[in-house]
């Protein structure tokens, strides 16, 4: 007698993927964190923000003051500051950038979204050094 032996298949359940929440950038300027992490908006997605070090926070101030020595020389109707908020610089997404250059009329006033009103805007990525 011939027996047939069929071997046993294996069954793979796949677990159900995690669905992701995309922030709008409306949600984004209500966000509340828990801690004083500060937080940029990357196409939806938090992304948490390492603090700044001494040397990154000298040559943002210094950056400021070239440039507004400059614009006052040029006499050009430009101010440069750092902003520490985030920036609307895309669809739901937000940067806090280290220097921001503003016509010193539109810094004078009040506005929330100030995308649309930028000339410049400087992100400082310096190497970490503690890693050397």
């Amino acid at each position: 007698m011939i027996q047939a032996v069929k071997k046993p298949t294996e069954v793979t359940v796949d677990e159900p993927q995690k669905i992701e929440h995309l922030l709008t950038f409306q949600e984004y300027l209500e966000y509340v964190p828990e801690s004083d992490v500060r937080y940029e908006l990357v196409k939806g997605k938090l992304i948490p923000m390492p603090t700044s070090t001494h040397l990154h926070t000298n040559i943002c101030k210094f950056l400021i003051y070239k440039l507004q020595r400059y614009f006052a020389a040029q006499k050009l109707d430009l101010v440069a500051n750092a902003l520490g908020t985030g920036v609307r610089t895309e669809e739901n997404t937000s940067r806090i950038p280290d220097v921001v250059v503003f016509s010193q009329t539109v810094w004078e006033k009040v506005i929330c979204d100030r995308s649309h009103l930028l000339f410049l805007v400087l992100a400082l990525i310096i190497p970490n050094l503690r890693q050397k």
